[in-house]
């Protein structure tokens, strides 16, 4: 397990970051929901399109082992991906399939189906991931999908831990102070952390939110060129269930 801790904003994806941003808060315009409705199912979301951008690596690595070998092939072997921590998709539970899915069909249902699905087969996610799309207006839902499928799967890792942190940060900020239950501008959360010099040992956070302490630890021990995986655990306390779940998407998202 190696953690993803991406250095601070790079400017050269923040006009794709407003783009998603401003796709997403087309939910707010014409919709008639409100934040906390939708926020999570946006980030879970841009969470599978992260699994996606991993998979299809992996996948890749795969198939280039199978042309080389005499051995059957393993591209389709859920063990293949998990082992190198990887999730495993389906091809239902894939950007593409989703996007297929025909006018007028319930795309909502289409997204849960896939969710669940992923849980299936990658248990350490059992009742972290979003199950709520079908509150979506299908033609919304699925021009969402369009505008995420855009973030290229070959992105660096590490431009998708930004991306979800930046979403964090926007959701908090139109949720006002209820969006301070979850989220802690990053210069306040990174100014502790620099305060406290977390170079290795336990971390613990009784009031988790989404994890950004976790984030910025392991973005610190990465600036002082040392693993976070092997300098740091870390433990966290949230009471809200669906803050916690959140902050378990967001570490997913940077580690790999």
């Amino acid at each position: 397990m190696r953690w993803v801790a991406p250095t601070e904003k790079d400017a050269a994806n923040g006009t794709l970051e407003k783009r998603l941003w401003a796709a997403a808060d087309q939910f707010r315009a014409n919709s008639g929901l409100k934040a906390g409705q939708y926020s999570t199912p946006v980030l879970g979301l841009i969470f599978l399109r992260f699994a996606e951008a991993r998979f299809a690596q992996q996948r890749k690595k795969l198939e280039k082992a199978a042309a080389s070998s005499r051995r059957g092939s393993r591209i389709d072997d859920p063990k293949a991906y998990q082992a190198e921590g990887v999730l495993f998709l389906t091809p239902s539970a894939r950007f593409e399939y989703l996007l297929s899915r025909p006018e007028g069909s319930n795309i909502g249902k289409a997204v849960n189906e896939a969710m669940a699905d992923i849980e299936k087969h990658n248990p350490q996610l059992a009742g972290v991931l979003p199950h709520s799309y079908q509150i979506f207006n299908s033609t919304l839902l699925k021009e969402l999908l369009k505008t995420i499928s855009e973030i290229p799967v070959s992105m660096d890792f590490d431009a998708f831990g930004r991306i979800y942190e930046y979403f964090l940060g926007e959701f908090a900020r139109t949720e006002g102070q209820k969006g301070g239950e979850f989220y802690t501008p990053a210069p306040i959360v990174r100014l502790m952390v620099e305060i406290l010099e977390p170079f290795h040992g336990r971390i613990l956070d009784p009031a988790c939110g989404s994890g950004g302490m976790f984030v910025q630890s392991a973005r610190f021990v990465a600036e002082h060129k040392k693993s976070p995986a092997s300098e740091l655990s870390i433990f966290g306390v949230e009471k809200t269930d669906e803050t916690g779940r959140l902050a378990r998407m967001n570490l997913a998202v940077h580690v790999s």
